[in-house]
């Protein structure tokens, strides 16, 4: 019989389930805790955690990784039994769950990358095992409390919740009666200094007073019942109220055994989901891409040959036609590949929370998040290389700028400090992403001392300051930071790799903002192309800010160049001097005539470099220059335009920086 299981494409389906339900998991625990913080009980996200968990279980064993079903088993039985009691998770459940989450994630990552799967851990299963019998104990006991109806109708369900949650090993739920008497009275004891008395040794739950037949024992026909928990023995809690111990009621205790050992289980739904979505493994999206990729190049070796031909007199009318309405359809074929390798902002930041969840409890900080993704997408190869420059930046705030909260409440500042996540998707093709904090800002002073340079005057030569390789301030060492391996990163990242923009602004006291501007894709581009000497460049089109015809009228020679190994000109524009370069000296190409200039913007500040001739927009495929042996300042990558020659695509933001500094001070 013909194999035709592909296990290969079974395991690429598991891992997106379950790396969904990892997502869906996480954020309902962390939902559930803070309703906890709010003594708000939520039974539906605990059932939709049990559904998430029931799923990834039943998953995980069809493929075999049976430490995930192993713990995942557990914190099912833990769900399972917080539904049926109806009461809220307690703290120390939440931490073991997260705790489990995490162990799954784990071995889930060991299984996508092919290496030996952990082992269950021992401590972590024992831990979950000994909070069962608690909650086993809490259902039997919410269910089986041993009080009259009457009284049962007067107590709430957080209070029956109390009742059932005190209970435990050596501790149990009693109902203590005190009836008023004169004779009391006069030593002293009314309801007022009896519940004093035992609330010394008990939890009180609740005072319930009710009357009685008027007798020698009760001549006023009033009592008071005292529903109470705790651990002392009879003789105590009977002396605190006066009464015989035999008079004592125990109302509930620790269930034998322990719990049910067959609880009914939560409703599965088993219909096939109703969706219009699929998942595509993204190997098949890089496939579609590349294959768009050598249609854009042959659209381009087309377009030359009909020149060819129409320079040589042919009627080339039907094929300009065809080749126009050619370029409409690659176009509309790119929207479409593009659009299925976008992943939405708000997907990309799901695992944010509970990142910063776990970096603010290791350093005793409280950090609250907010995050505004709003419909921003991106494409995933962009997302994958952005999301560790977010990780580190939101790492920073709370290593650095998040202070603890003695210090916050000593500054009169709120004790939970908040880092915001905005993005959205601008007019350019481009996303603006900005990540902010309301902690101390950064300290300029100790920034320059470290980096052993002057005071930076501004957030531009701040930026430029914490961005160079090695920097940090922090003194100690630990698991988060102070390896030298900082903001530097951040800026390889965003300028360097997707050239984009890295803006800075900070207020000692006050909090930092960091804005990334990145493109939404780099792989196929909007670009302009124009001569320099007799080579042909390439820009993208989303980092120019405008084209502008040179004359002699808005050009002024600087009339110092310093050390410059360029000469750098000034371009009147709108009242406003811009640095320009002509790029055919910069790269030392035979000058034929500059006509026009590209001005791209950096750190809010316009500037200029000079071309031969511009030749026109298109679209182009942006091949990465991955060797570091060729990799060069200005050089992003290559392209091919259909000559099939490679053209440089250039990064004109990173160029900028020789109209800054000095040459030898931009390889510093």
């Amino acid at each position: 019989m013909a194999e035709t299981f592909n296990r290969e494409e079974f395991v690429a389906g598991y891992l997106a389930e379950a790396e969904e339900h990892l997502q869906l998991s996480g954020a309902s625990l962390l939902r559930l805790e803070e309703s906890l913080n709010k003594g708000e009980p939520q039974p539906r996200l605990v059932r939709e955690l049990f559904r998430s968990l029931h799923t990834l279980k039943g998953l995980s064993a069809m493929v075999g990784i049976e430490p995930v079903v192993a713990i995942s088993h557990e914190m099912e039985t833990i769900l399972r039994l917080a539904d049926q009691s109806g009461s809220p998770l307690a703290a120390r459940a939440i931490e073991l769950l997260l705790a489990g989450l995490k162990a799954i994630e784990q071995r889930v990552r060991s299984f996508a990358k092919r290496e030996p799967i952990p082992a269950a851990p021992k401590q972590l299963i024992q831990a979950l095992t000994e909070l069962v019998p608690v909650a086993g104990a809490t259902l039997v006991r919410v269910q089986r409390l041993s009080l009259p109806a009457e009284l049962q109708t007067k107590l709430s369900v957080s209070e029956k919740g109390q009742l059932a949650q005190g209970i435990g090993p050596n501790q149990r739920a009693l109902r203590i009666d005190f009836t008023p008497t004169p004779e009391r009275a006069a030593r002293g004891l009314t309801i007022t200094t009896v519940r004093e008395r035992v609330g010394k040794i008990a939890d009180i739950v609740k005072v319930l007073p009710g009357s009685v037949p008027k007798s020698a024992d009760s001549p006023g026909g009033l009592v008071f019942t005292l529903l109470v928990v705790s651990a002392a023995d009879d003789a105590q809690l009977a002396e605190a109220a006066d009464i015989a111990a035999d008079r004592l009621v125990i109302i509930a205790r620790e269930a034998e055994p322990p719990y049910p050992p067959e609880l009914p289980e939560l409703e599965i739904v088993d219909e096939a989901p109703q969706s219009d979505s699929i998942r595509v493994s993204v190997k098949r999206l890089d496939d579609a891409l590349e294959s768009l990729s050598a249609l854009v190049v042959s659209r381009f070796r087309l377009s030359r040959a009909v020149t060819r031909l129409r320079e040589s007199g042919s009627d080339v009318r039907e094929l300009t036609q065809l080749l126009n309405e050619h370029a409409r359809e690659i176009r509309q074929l790119r929207t479409t590949i593009t659009r299925a390798r976008m992943v939405s902002m708000a997907q990309l930041l799901e695992r944010v929370p509970m990142l910063v969840r776990g970096m603010s409890k290791s350093v005793g900080k409280q950090v609250r998040l907010k995050i505004d993704a709003g419909r921003a997408e991106l494409d995933k190869g962009v997302a994958e290389r952005i999301f560790p420059a977010i990780l580190h930046l939101i790492r920073n705030a709370i290593d650095h700028a998040i202070e603890l909260p003695a210090e916050r409440e000593r500054l009169g500042k709120p004790s939970e400090g908040t880092i915001s996540i905005t993005c959205f998707e601008r007019a350019d093709n481009r996303l603006e992403l900005c990540i902010r904090d309301d902690g101390c800002g950064i300290d300029r002073v100790r920034v320059a001392k470290k980096a052993n340079q002057p005071v930076p005057p501004d957030d531009a030569t701040l930026l430029h300051l914490i961005t160079r390789p090695g920097l940090s301030t922090q003194e100690v060492v630990n698991d988060r930071s102070g390896r030298g391996m900082g903001m530097d990163i951040v800026k390889r990242v965003a300028v360097d790799t997707l050239g984009g923009e890295l803006q800075l602004t900070t207020q000692q006291g006050a909090g930092t903002a960091f804005t990334l501007r990145i493109p939404l894709s780099i792989s196929i581009l909007d670009s302009l192309s124009f001569l320099c000497g007799e080579q042909i460049f390439v820009v993208p089109l989303a980092s120019v800010e405008e084209i502008v015809e040179l004359g002699s009228a808005n050009i002024l020679r600087s009339p110092s160049p310093g050390k410059r190994e360029v000469p750098i000109s000034m371009l009147r524009r709108r009242d406003h001097d811009i640095p320009l370069v002509t790029l055919a000296s910069l790269f030392k190409l035979q000058k034929i005539e500059t006509q026009s200039a590209v001005v791209v913007m950096r750190d809010q500040q316009r500037f200029a470099f000079a071309v031969d001739k511009m030749l026109g927009q298109q679209e182009v495929v942006i091949r990465p220059l991955e060797d570091p042996l060729v990799k060069v300042p200005g050089v992003s990558g290559t392209t091919d335009l259909g000559d099939g020659r490679p053209t440089l695509v250039l990064d004109l933001l990173s160029l900028t920086s020789l109209m800054i500094t000095p040459r030898q001070g931009a390889r510093s």
